[in-house]
């Protein structure tokens, strides 16, 4: 009996470790799942939608992600043979999250700045932009074309981004507290408690496509920062293994294809805060 229970034991536990090893495969289709972190909350690089139109993929909680960068993850998906999932990430917790396992990539208009590369690595860029600064329509900015036209400006940027840390670059500005995100920071604009905010240039259209009270500002001079700053690359753990793969996928999405991707994406973003 001792011998049998051993035996039934030892079977136990080498299941139980070979199962340690196995990649998450989808239930449905049988390929290994690719898991990517995004806020779903950034229009129009990513957003939350109710339903799967426009090529939307389903969340956990029954909602939908779309955007630019669900559509660039579905075609690195297809590329590489696996299931994709998006995994709807707070910006705080898309680092924490890519570190533990929690998921396997980043894409979520996330630029490789120095500071980010100390802890993840990035593939190549998948999008390059500018910075503005979203202002009311009518308001004292609206015609504003210069960094120092801000002057006396109560101006934010969405916390921990490089877009918040320009904003001391404009002398005399007032730069109130980051904000959690950019819905918010529309929110605070509107109610006049702030008087513009920094953004990639994607995000204002999208913001003043669904906000006709809120007009940009592109820059004559514009802010000095690295041109990775505001390039958008796709966040790895240091020394993946995919990193080769995600790049080989990326190559096959020409930039004229990138483009039509964006205006889509501006076209289709749920007209709402």
């Amino acid at each position: 009996m001792k011998k049998i229970l051993s035996i039934i034991l030892a079977a136990t536990l080498s299941l139980s470790l070979a199962g340690c090893g196995e990649k998450p495969v989808s239930s449905d289709t049988g390929l290994e799942t690719l898991k990517v972190g995004m806020e779903c909350a950034y229009a129009p690089f990513n957003w939350t939608q109710t339903d799967d139109s426009n090529g939307a993929v389903k969340l956990s909680d029954g909602s939908y992600a779309n955007g630019y960068d669900v559509q660039i993850a579905k075609k690195i998906a297809v590329n590489m043979g696996r299931e994709l999932e998006i995994v709807k990430t707070e910006w705080d917790g898309l680092l924490p999250g890519l570190t533990s396992g929690k998921i396997d990539l980043i894409i979520a208009g996330m630029s490789a700045t120095e500071d980010r590369k100390q802890s993840i690595d990035f593939s190549d860029n998948y999008y390059q932009s500018e910075l503005v600064v979203v202002v009311e329509k009518g308001g004292k900015y609206e015609n504003a074309t210069k960094i120092a036209d801000f002057s006396g400006a109560k101006l934010t940027g969405q916390l921990n981004t490089f877009h918040d840390s320009v904003i001391d670059q404009i002398e005399g500005v007032e730069h109130l507290t980051a904000m959690e995100d950019f819905p918010s920071m529309i929110v605070a604009l509107q109610s006049g408690k702030i008087d513009g905010y920094v953004s990639e240039q994607p995000g204002a259209i999208a913001a003043q496509k669904a906000n006709p009270d809120l007009v940009f500002s592109e820059l004559e001079d514009g802010f000095v920062c690295n041109p990775d700053d505001t390039a958008i690359a796709i966040g790895l753990k240091k020394g993946s293994t995919l990193t080769a793969d995600i790049n080989t996928a990326l190559a096959t999405i020409d930039q004229a294809a990138r483009d039509t991707l964006m205006n889509e994406a501006v076209e289709n973003q749920p007209l709402s805060k």
